[in-house]
């Protein structure tokens, strides 16, 4: 697979770059005014069919601020922002054309196109999402919902494409999305993007060979996202060198995920400051997830360190399958945040969900989440409290807490939309994993913030088989015990090491058997 994503990488920097010989056509020779006011739409749209015409080339935005609606990028032809220059989208939605959105940038069916350039590409998301609900509450549009609020860019079935270095910012509606796209690289971009609903940074939906490399992304939705929502699926993705803020998800595979995922790498992500999971890896449209690899990712200031989810919200359809993910070399910081805490981003479901959420492996009944490994993990949580009953000003006051005892109580979920958020607080405070198959923890440590508390477990498998505990360090213990194994069949804990203080190491609950400790 290594060797595939490089043979991939070299390829699609070959595919896309533009030969030297490839001629510029300025916009303003083609009539475009960059004052900032004059709508350039036509005439960019007349330099981007010139340069077609004579067989490809790059389209040069010159410093100054062009107003447009859609535009159409075209074969060979690649759109270069130039430092000081700013493509600004319409404020009308009236102006937006779509592939399989609308959007300020479209293509559909087209081969080695590209955007590029050290400026800047505006969405005007703020007075564009303003204009889309007016026009639904005149009746002219059916809703402001995703449907009708335009990306920046938008690609449907296109191949060898380059986006490189511009600036995206301020989208009413996800940024950009790449949908059945081949040999797409992403690179050394930054999303600014806080002004609307659903503004995804980074989209990618079931493409094939994907680069995404050194982004900065800043979102009040998922900020990376691949996607699936046809039985194509997404495959063969390098994901690397990023950061991540985000309000919602930082990296989040599905939700939509009819075809799956299969053959990822992620390395090296900072993943900062977001009110949902930092790491999503979630089936529940049927289709399989299978042979992700994560490694090297530092969160902090998340309020979940790891959700994965199989569900299936398809229901009566298919359920899908999640098996053969190895996660590691994560460290990960998730705080208590203060009851009632406000986002300081736009942020669509309006506050702060209320953090810290433990981290989640949780399946189907008989459809169990496969062969996870998650090593060199290290997790530190701001604590709940030393009771299920806490004051009313203490963190996550308001939510109830499922208790040990009421361990069937936690919500199966199985047809919601899937977030960390939706199982409440559940009997554990580090990792709880359910409907499980094959689980490995190589040196994980979980350890309750110095100066906090939580009177939880740090570790509850429920509906588990074969589950490897090596190296598994506590570095907190509350009043119940540390690790509780419920229905679980075939464990294996070795070198790991009882918490000081600890009221219990292991309790065996419900049909557990076959469990080998030292």
């Amino acid at each position: 697979m290594k060797a595939a994503l490089l043979v991939f990488m070299v390829t699609v920097q070959g595919l896309n770059a533009e030969p030297a010989t490839a001629k510029s056509f300025n916009i303003r020779e083609y009539g475009a005014v960059g004052d900032g006011k004059t709508l350039n739409t036509e005439a960019i749209q007349k330099t981007i069919d010139a340069a077609t015409t004579a067989g490809g080339g790059t389209v040069v935005f010159p410093p100054g601020v062009y107003v447009s609606s859609s535009i159409h990028l075209k074969n060979r032809v690649t759109l270069q922002v130039e430092k000081g220059a700013t493509l600004l989208g319409s404020p009308r939605r009236t102006g937006y054309q779509k592939a399989n959105f609308h959007a300020l940038i479209l293509a559909e069916g087209q081969t080695n196109i590209g955007i590029s350039g050290k400026g800047t590409i505006d969405g005007n998301g703020k007075l564009l999402a303003t204009d889309t609900e007016r026009l639904a509450n005149e009746g002219i549009l059916p809703d402001a919902e995703e449907g009708q609020r335009p990306l920046i860019i938008n690609f449907l079935s296109c191949k060898d494409v380059t986006i490189r270095d511009v600036t995206l910012r301020d989208s009413a509606m996800w940024v950009q999305d790449y949908h059945e796209c081949e040999d797409l690289l992403i690179e050394n971009i930054t999303v600014r993007s806080n002004v609307a609903r659903n503004n995804d940074g980074i989209d990618i939906t079931d493409c094939k060979r994907v680069v995404v490399r050194g982004c900065d992304i800043d979102s009040e939705d998922d900020g990376i996202c691949p996607k699936s929502s046809s039985g194509v699926g997404c495959e063969d993705m390098l994901i690397e060198n990023c950061r991540v803020r985000s309000s919602c998800n930082g990296l989040k595979f599905g939700t939509a995920s009819v075809g799956g995922f299969k053959n990822v790498t992620v390395r090296n992500l900072e993943i900062y400051d977001t009110y949902q999971s930092s790491i999503a890896l979630e089936i529940v449209d049927g289709g399989r997830m299978e042979n992700v690899n994560i490694s090297n990712i530092k969160i902090t200031d998340s309020n979940n360190p790891l959700f994965i989810r199989l569900g299936n919200r398809n229901f009566p359809g298919a359920v899908g399958s999640v098996s053969n993910i190895t996660i590691s070399d994560v460290t990960a910081e998730i705080p208590t945040r203060p009851a009632g805490a406000k986002s300081k981003h736009l942020d669509h479901f309006g506050h702060y969900r209320q953090g810290p959420l433990t981290g989640l492996i949780v399946g189907l009944p008989g459809h169990p989440i496969r062969d996870v490994k998650l090593r060199n993990i290290s997790i530190t949580y701001g604590g709940i409290g030393d009771s299920p009953q806490p004051k009313a000003d203490a963190p996550m006051a308001k939510r109830k807490h499922v208790l040990l005892k009421d361990l069937a109580k936690v919500p199966q979920q199985t047809k919601e939309y899937p977030e960390a958020f939706r199982f409440g607080i559940v009997p554990a405070w580090g990792l709880y994993i359910r409907y499980a198959q094959g689980i490995e923890l190589d040196n994980v440590t979980v350890r309750v913030k110095e100066g906090d508390t939580d009177y939880r477990a740090a570790l509850l498998c429920d509906d588990v088989k074969d589950i490897l505990l090596n190296r598994f360090k506590v570095l907190s213990a509350g009043t119940e015990p540390v690790i509780v194994l419920n229905d679980v069949k075939g464990a294996t804990i070795r070198d790991s090491p009882t918490p000081p203080k600890a009221v219990k190491f292991i309790e065996k609950m419900g049909d557990t058997s076959d469990i080998k400790t030292p």
